[in-house]
């Protein structure tokens, strides 16, 4: 059973006049009468009594006209949805991205999107890098967004903006007064770092690379999962940090922490894209909506 048959007998079933039906179908008349033909032989019934030259729906036919309409109704309406879909009248669009770029860069962009789109869901993740990366080689998420470069063959990936990893530490610490760190006295301190995995952690150790510091001889105190559990744990005096100047922001305004003399440079923000999954409109506006890097 086809969805034309449906249609065809649907419309002789409302004529009850072969010719008539296919007038409104722009089909010759073997062919309606063929596609009926089909229909009924398939299923081994007649839905119809050939009364004269004309044509009556029997008692199962007259039986099976809802059945018909429901099925063509519910086509129609999946006909709707992909147009509604590719129109982005409607539609999802799933995301994962690191924590800080969630936190603090993400969200105007989503704000953006959702006043030109708000049929569009958007269903948003927050993990690590690690984890981000995942998400979109697995077809979890169809955008991905993480710190700094990844290591992956599968994906492609896009600058779309950019931020600074600053190193952080409570008023009364000994680096506050000082005019300036060498890379031998990061290794003196007790630092609080983010997990393995994050961007964060892979940002920190590729910058203190670029300094001359080998991340291994680090005197780590502890690894928290959170920026937020990080700060927290900084402004309780548990040792030294370095996170987002964005992540950071209130915490020094407040006074909290200030930035030590060190600098690690600028790192990226990425758009991770598979690049063998279906784009789709949806993920396609997003991207256009982002800095030009990323629409390029």
């Amino acid at each position: 059973m086809t969805l034309e048959q449906l249609r065809i007998f649907v419309a002789v079933a409302e004529r009850e006049h072969v010719t008539a039906a296919a007038r409104q179908l722009n089909l010759t008349q073997s062919a309606v009468s063929n596609a009926i033909a089909a229909l009924e032989q398939r299923h081994d019934v007649h839905l119809f009594d050939r009364v004269g030259r004309g044509v009556v729906l029997n008692e199962l036919g007259r039986s099976f006209l809802p059945e018909a309409r429901a099925v063509l109704a519910r086509a129609q309406a999946a006909e709707n949805a992909l147009a509604d879909m590719s129109a982005l009248r409607r539609g999802r669009l799933a995301i994962f991205a690191s924590q800080t770029i969630a936190s603090y860069w993400l969200p105007p962009h989503l704000v953006a999107f959702h006043a030109q789109h708000p049929g569009v869901e958007l269903d948003i993740s927050v993990g690590n890098t690690r984890e981000a990366v995942q998400a979109v080689l697995e077809g979890a998420a169809e955008l991905g967004f993480v710190e700094g470069e990844v290591d992956e063959p599968a994906l492609t990936q896009q600058v779309v903006g950019a931020d600074r990893l600053t190193v952080l530490v409570r008023p009364d610490h000994p680096w506050a007064s000082k005019r300036r760190l060498q890379p031998r006295d990061l290794t003196a301190a007790a630092w609080v770092l983010r997990e393995a995995g994050s961007g964060t952690r892979s940002s920190l150790e590729a910058a203190l690379a670029v300094a001359g510091v080998d991340a291994a001889a680090l005197a780590v105190s502890m690894i928290l999962p959170s920026n937020e559990a990080v700060l927290a744990a900084v402004e309780a005096g548990a040792g030294v940090t370095a996170l987002s100047e964005s992540v950071a922001a209130g915490a020094i305004a407040a006074g909290r922490l200030l930035r030590a003399p060190f600098s690690l440079g600028e790192r990226r923000f990425r758009l991770l894209r598979h690049k063998e999954r279906y784009r789709s409109r949806a993920a396609e506006a997003f991207v256009e909506g982002l800095p030009s890097e990323a629409a390029a």
